[in-house]
């Protein structure tokens, strides 16, 4: 099973003068974030893409481009590509380049957000959420699939035998599609054939199942074979010497940025006891020590018949760099070890 760790390259907010020099030392220490999971041994490392005052991943081909140039192995991915509100074609030769710059590292996870604010900025409307979804999944894969491209929709011009370059070394690229728990979604991309990152970062993981088995089920149907339809896993977690270590460096942060989020959708404030039961066997919060951590992951990856992939979200907790530094190298040094052993 491929691990590795997933980031929204969390900033430091505040009304202060100094955001801009706080903003430079965030993306820094992200990059050496990035550095440490390639020495460690992981296999991937995704960015995020977000266009609000608490992250600093509104443009991640460059964070992730800059990360090439100080890596050697790790692959380089997008977690997700919000493609709704993007061009298609310029998002094919972000990712094209990265490729070329990071020898073949480079893949891409697209998706349709968790957050509204891209629509409204690139002049999208919101309720064209899916259709906009739809279409420009199907010239980024034509895209990716044909050098030159004859296509037309709704949302963009058409292209008649337009070339588009550059292209990248890995032939065909990848691209996995990004989905939380639409149905339609899952279906998608498995009648596309495309392998699937599901994230779960609430409820019990095995809830979604049926979900994965409906996503196996249309690819099958599609003529996929059953070893192409790949599922990943992305999730909250942390990982501490010691569980009790784990859990009193992790909840405060979470609990203040779920029940800040909370407020602008309508859920109630994280309590401990909400976090426990989150944080349980079958709950989707994966904190705690490697060992309990790496049974945990192999636990999910049973319960959805199968995983082949699993990312670790852990900013969204407010740890310190150095926190998530030796977080990283447990993950690496004893958690996927654990896992694939």
């Amino acid at each position: 099973m491929e691990i590795g760790i997933d980031s929204f390259a969390a900033a430091s907010v505040g009304n202060d003068k100094d955001t801009g020099s706080k903003s430079m030392l965030a993306l820094e220490q992200l990059l050496e974030r990035i550095e440490l999971a390639d020495k460690v041994g992981l296999d991937l490392f995704g960015i995020g893409e977000h266009h609000r005052k608490e992250f600093l991943d509104s443009a991640p081909t460059m964070i992730l481009a800059a990360a090439a140039a100080r890596t050697k192995k790790i692959i380089l991915t997008s977690a997700v590509t919000v493609l709704s509100a993007a061009d298609p074609v310029r998002v094919f030769q972000n990712f094209a380049t990265l490729d070329l710059i990071s020898k073949g590292r480079a893949e891409m996870v697209v998706g349709r957000g968790s957050f509204t604010e891209a629509f409204p900025l690139f002049g999208f409307n919101i309720h064209d959420y899916d259709e906009l979804f739809s279409e420009k999944l199907d010239l980024l894969l034509n895209i990716r699939d044909n050098e030159f491209v004859t296509w037309s929709g709704k949302f963009r011009p058409a292209l008649k035998n337009q070339p588009i370059y550059p292209r990248p070394l890995k032939d065909p690229f990848p691209i996995w599609l990004g989905v939380g728990g639409t149905p339609q979604s899952f279906v998608r991309a498995g009648t596309l054939g495309l392998p699937l990152m599901v994230a779960i970062i609430g409820g019990e993981t095995h809830r979604f199942r049926p979900l994965v088995d409906l996503y196996r089920e249309a690819g099958i149907k599609a003529g996929h074979a059953p070893e192409k339809l790949k599922v990943g896993l992305h999730s909250l977690g942390y990982v501490a010497e010691s569980r009790e270590k784990a859990l009193d460096d992790y909840y405060p942060g979470y609990a203040e940025t779920f029940t800040r989020i909370g407020r602008e959708r309508g859920w109630p404030p994280v309590t401990r006891g909400h976090f426990d039961a989150q944080n349980g066997p079958r709950g989707a919060l994966l904190v705690g020590e490697p060992q309990e951590i790496a049974e945990k992951i192999i636990h999910h990856s049973k319960a959805l018949g199968g995983i082949s992939r699993f990312t670790f979200q852990m900013d969204n907790a407010k740890l310190s760099h150095e926190k998530l530094m030796k977080s990283i190298e447990l993950i690496g040094s004893k958690v996927a070890p654990l896992v694939n052993k």
